[in-house]
């Protein structure tokens, strides 16, 4: 698969074509979280895309395996219906260039306390050439003894995550800004400030602001929404930098139903080549010992654990943000 050069477009070259048509998702009222990751699948990296969705029905899954040179896709979907007790385990093969590709899950005690994907109690496990290329959930043992198989000797790599959530004010959302890091909290906030002062046709002396909190922490403020509905800023998390896109046009200008898009991609500082065989010298990773980061497959240099040489991560977080009036 050809390497696209670091952009915010170029994270999310394949996988956008399920699930992901916005009058689909505005008819339903669906919920959308679709997490694209890069690995190595029969002898070629490829990307593999994990679609859920939840509307008042029922929740769904959806598995795609990118297709020979990125070509086409490969789709397992399991939609999780009350009454359909028998599909919330399972299994499906592919043949992907001549080799099997098996996708294996259980969801029968999937706990999702609300959210639109699984928090505890799954697995869904993605195998090629009697390796596990990809496990999602906790109950990693059950996967690997129903599987059979052994971890591959490659970690995947998430390269793209895109949410489409609904709400009327307030907007939420949790993510991992890069592998090994936690879970940060991200609150989006539309709210109307009256300022008599400013009396002009478009707003009317209501002066809409713009609030993006990390963690309960204000991190990113936009004043005069009307004349600032697209921009970009950033803000600094410990040691990293994350760059945020916004575009609240159809927000403010558009009647109806309409989504604003967030765009978060974290940067973070050059690490040396000197430091890097200091470190690795003195104390390796626990990761180290037992896999190996896919960069160091595909001839990247200087890049570990989804970042490369120039500090960019190779992740963004792609938020479609839904206001219901």
């Amino acid at each position: 698969m050809q390497d696209h050069p670091i952009g915010i477009p170029a994270c999310f070259t394949s996988g956008e074509k399920l699930t992901d048509d916005p009058a689909t998702i505005t008819r339903s009222g669906q919920s959308v979280f679709m997490s694209v990751y890069r690995t190595k699948i029969a002898d070629q990296c490829r990307l593999i895309t994990i679609t859920w969705c939840k509307n008042l029905l029922l929740h769904g899954l959806s598995v795609s395996v990118e297709g020979p040179e990125g070509d086409g896709q490969y789709t397992c979907k399991v939609e999780l219906k009350p009454w359909y007790f028998w599909r919330k385990q399972g299994s499906k093969r592919f043949i992907v260039d001549g080799k099997a590709v098996d996708i294996f899950w259980d969801l029968k005690a999937a706990k999702f306390n609300g959210e639109t994907e699984p928090i505890s109690e799954y697995y869904v496990a993605v195998v090629c050439n009697e390796e596990v290329v990809l496990l999602l959930g906790d109950l990693k043992k059950d996967a690997y003894r129903k599987t059979g198989c052994r971890p591959a000797l490659i970690d995947p790599i998430l390269v793209s995550r895109k949410e489409h959530i609904f709400g009327k004010k307030k907007f939420c959302t949790r993510v991992k800004f890069h592998g090994k890091g936690r879970l940060h909290e991200i609150s989006i906030e539309c709210k109307n400030r009256s300022d008599p002062s400013n009396g002009n046709s478009v707003s009317n002396g209501v002066e809409p602001e713009l609030e993006i909190r990390i963690d309960g922490h204000l991190a990113i403020h936009v004043k005069h929404l009307h004349w600032k509905f697209r921009g970009n800023q950033s803000f600094n998390l410990n040691k990293l930098r994350v760059e945020v896109y916004w575009d609240v046009h159809d927000w403010l200008f558009s009647p109806g139903l309409r989504h604003a898009l967030f765009i978060f991609k974290p940067i973070l500082p050059p690490v040396s080549l000197s430091s890097l065989s200091t470190s690795s010298a003195s104390s390796p990773p626990l990761s180290s010992l037992t896999s190996t980061p896919l960069s160091s497959q595909t001839g990247s240099t200087g890049s570990t654990e989804g970042i490369n040489a120039g500090g960019s991560s190779d992740f963004c977080l792609f938020l479609y943000a839904w206001k219901v009036e």
